[in-house]
């Protein structure tokens, strides 16, 4: 199993256009084949340096199913219009790829 992740630093009062921009988007992931699940992760807000930090977690088969997806008219269908918020975050997000060692 594959886990990718997507870190970003959202502007603090951005939280619930942050939140609404993902639950609008159609990403088709449900249409990729090896794509297990998702989740948008919301942390505890960072008041002193002025974020609230996420987190956009996918599961996959495996590592090459999630490239596949990386590939796809999906994904770019999916992130078309990610440059229209930059005002939301501070700092692009950091991805994170990492593959399941030992897991139940």
């Amino acid at each position: 199993m594959y886990f990718a992740m997507n870190r970003f630093r959202v502007a603090a009062g951005q939280e619930e256009a942050f939140e609404a921009v993902w639950k609008a988007r159609d990403s088709s992931l449900s249409e990729m084949p090896g794509f297990i699940e998702f989740h948008l992760l919301r942390g505890d807000s960072v008041p002193e340096e002025g974020y609230t930090p996420f987190i956009s977690k996918s599961a996959w088969e495996n590592r090459d199913a999630f490239i596949a997806w990386t590939k796809s008219d999906n994904f770019r269908a999916a992130h078309r219009s990610a440059g229209e918020n930059k005002a939301m975050y501070l700092g692009p997000p950091k991805f994170e790829g990492f593959t399941v060692v030992e897991g139940a």
